[in-house]
């Protein structure tokens, strides 16, 4: 890290994590809706952000100004603004930079919700184009007068495709658009998308962030580098705070018009689960590295996971994910109802649609996550009928491992 300490010391003696003003060692949940005043004219200047200050929570809350700076300064951005959810940091995000008749430049095998999200965008005239892999040739070939934004997910959920951030940074900044990408799958653990050339990283907290499963919410870190011009008109009022104007927007207009804040709560639960983010991290990578081998020997069951030499984003290991394939792996096992039989087999592993988790979570994401998905956006997305998404915890692997095989065995038997 730039300060010198590695990524666990840094979690916890960090820049953001210096104290508080009563002394705390965590930050205080101020669990309130608005703050007082001694003089009408001391608000007034909060309000007209002319003095620093918190007014009410829906604009400001010092909780989640300490969930935010945290985050900042693991991704090394600029400036962060958290969101009651991530889906609402990915619609904040976008919105900032698109108004109605503006494209987006999506990757495809995007997370089922995402793309819900997109086909949305569209009845408010912002139409998104899907490119594969988001490459050079991809995105160049795609590009118009209207296209505002490039977007993508640094590991794609449950597709693992990985991103080529450097690459498509460079197709994007050429025409004059920034690079958003959603690291929720990586974290900041395994990738630091703005070091590699991204503009903007969104994560959903609710998953590896928090860890524990016990608070939904999003975030979105500014790089803080882009240059804004008059391309980009849905910033035009924000242009004078240059290199700032996504943030000074998010913060002083979109996001408070959209009432999207994470509560104080949910900041607090999330600051502290992040605290063992690299631990967690490190174990879930290394379970489900271990695991993705064991099944793999399975001749009837089909694996991917990015550490498998015959995974075709395996080079990218070393070149952007240090090594680390990350907590998530799909299992084919050649039937909707095999999938059913394997899952519903499984002792320890919980059957939930989140990821991120200490627990193993298991789904079938075509009848769930992609239910209204069409058929080449799911396949795109590496989701078929027979596939099970798999969210490694930090349970002992032998147990996972065991369990799996077994539950392997039953559905083949039955």
């Amino acid at each position: 890290m730039e300060d010198g300490c590695r990524f666990n010391t840094k979690l916890l003696h960090g820049k953001t994590s210096a104290g508080y003003r009563q002394r705390e060692i965590l930050p205080p949940v101020s669990q309130v809706t608005a703050f007082q005043y001694e003089s009408m004219e001391e608000l007034e200047k909060v309000f007209a952000h002319k003095k620093m200050g918190y007014a009410y929570t829906r604009i400001g809350n010092p909780t989640l100004t300490a969930f935010e700076q945290k985050v900042n300064d693991m991704e090394g951005g600029a400036g962060a603004i958290s969101t009651s959810s991530g889906m609402a940091a990915i619609t904040a995000a976008l919105l900032a930079v698109c108004e109605s008749g503006d494209e987006i430049i999506a990757g495809s095998g995007l997370y089922g919700g995402t793309i819900d999200l997109l086909h949305d965008l569209e009845k408010l005239g912002i139409h998104t184009v899907f490119a594969g892999g988001l490459t050079r040739a991809e995105i160049e070939s795609r590009l118009t007068k209207r296209t505002k934004v490039v977007f993508g997910e640094m590991i794609s959920n449950p597709a693992l495709k990985v991103l080529d951030v450097p690459e498509a940074a460079a197709a994007a900044h050429e025409a004059g658009i920034p690079l958003f990408v959603d690291s929720t799958t990586a974290t900041p653990f395994i990738a630091r998308p703005l070091s590699l050339g991204a503009d903007v990283v969104i994560h959903s907290t609710s998953k590896y962030i928090n860890g524990g499963g016990n608070a939904i919410g999003g975030i979105i870190v500014d790089g803080g580098r882009f240059e804004w011009d008059e391309r980009h008109t849905a910033l035009r009022e924000f242009r004078k705070f240059g290199k700032a104007a996504f943030s000074v927007r998010l913060r002083t207009d979109l996001w408070e018009n959209l009432g999207c804040c994470m509560a104080p709560a949910n900041a607090f639960l999330s600051y502290t689960g992040m605290d063992t983010l690299g631990l967690r991290m490190e174990r879930i990578c290394e379970n489900a590295d271990t695991l993705a081998r064991a099944l793999d020997e399975e001749e009837d069951i089909q694996v991917s996971y990015l550490t498998l030499k015959s995974h075709p984003y395996h080079e990218y290991l070393a070149r952007e994910l240090g090594g680390y394939g990350g907590g998530i792996l799909t299992l084919r096992t050649g039937s909707r109802e095999r999938a059913f039989r394997l899952i519903n087999a499984l002792h320890y592993v919980r059957i939930a649609s989140n990821i991120g988790d200490v627990r193993t979570l298991v789904i079938h994401p075509a009848s769930t996550l992609y239910l209204r998905s069409g058929r080449e956006e799911t396949e795109a997305a590496g989701v078929y009928d027979d596939t099970i998404r798999v969210s490694v915890g930090i349970e002992d692997i032998e147990d996972l491992i065991r369990d799996f095989r077994n539950a392997v065995r039953v559905s083949r038997n039955a």
